[in-house]
């Protein structure tokens, strides 16, 4: 049984809640990433990778646009390959990457976008900023997360994790000794 976590935080504290948030996108981290920006040209074309873990090959997969993902517009969305208006996606199921291609870019494109799995639960989602330049060099961009990327992404998450812990230890050490002090004092 899966559980949010907000009974748990009721009776351990803000300091539990915080470490079970941070436990908790870490490894929906692990199951999508993206890269974090793209740039491409004005006029050109940009394709974003969004790998995903293969037990989300069925589940649908969209883009989508906007600052904040909870009221982001769907783009586009599979589960086929689709192509609406300027942007395509195609989903590698046997990969285990949903591509999405923009084409014909325009400065108005510029914005977050959200590489996302819908699940029964909450969606899966992570963002992407794609930002549009003047220059004219090469009309096509592509890119592609590398291993050194994706361990990266780890690492920062594992940071996190580890930064969060150690603040609860801080927190539990100050805690036990101010009961200590006051317990002597009665």
């Amino acid at each position: 049984m899966r559980t949010s976590g907000t009974f748990v935080c009721l009776f351990n504290g803000p300091a539990f809640c915080l470490l079970l948030w941070i436990i908790q996108h870490a490894a929906e981290s692990l199951l999508l990433s993206a890269p974090e920006v793209v740039k491409a040209t004005n006029r050109g074309s940009v394709t974003v990778p969004c790998q995903y873990d293969l037990q989300y090959k069925e589940n649908t997969k969209y883009w989508c646009k906007g600052k904040i993902y909870e009221f982001c517009r769907i783009v586009v969305k599979t589960p086929k390959k689709r192509f609406n208006n300027r942007t395509f996606i195609a989903d590698d199921k046997e990969a285990g990457v949903f591509s999405i291609t923009m084409t014909s870019i325009r400065q108005s494109d510029e914005d977050k976008y959200w590489c996302v799995i819908a699940t029964s639960g909450r969606n899966i989602f992570t963002g992407v900023s794609l930002l549009v330049s003047q220059a004219v060099t090469t009309p096509t961009t592509s890119t592609q997360i590398t291993p050194i990327q994706d361990e990266k992404s780890s690492w920062v998450t594992l940071r996190w994790i580890l930064f969060i812990l150690m603040l609860c230890c801080l927190a539990s050490t100050h805690i036990a000794a101010w009961r200590i002090k006051t317990a002597r004092k009665i």
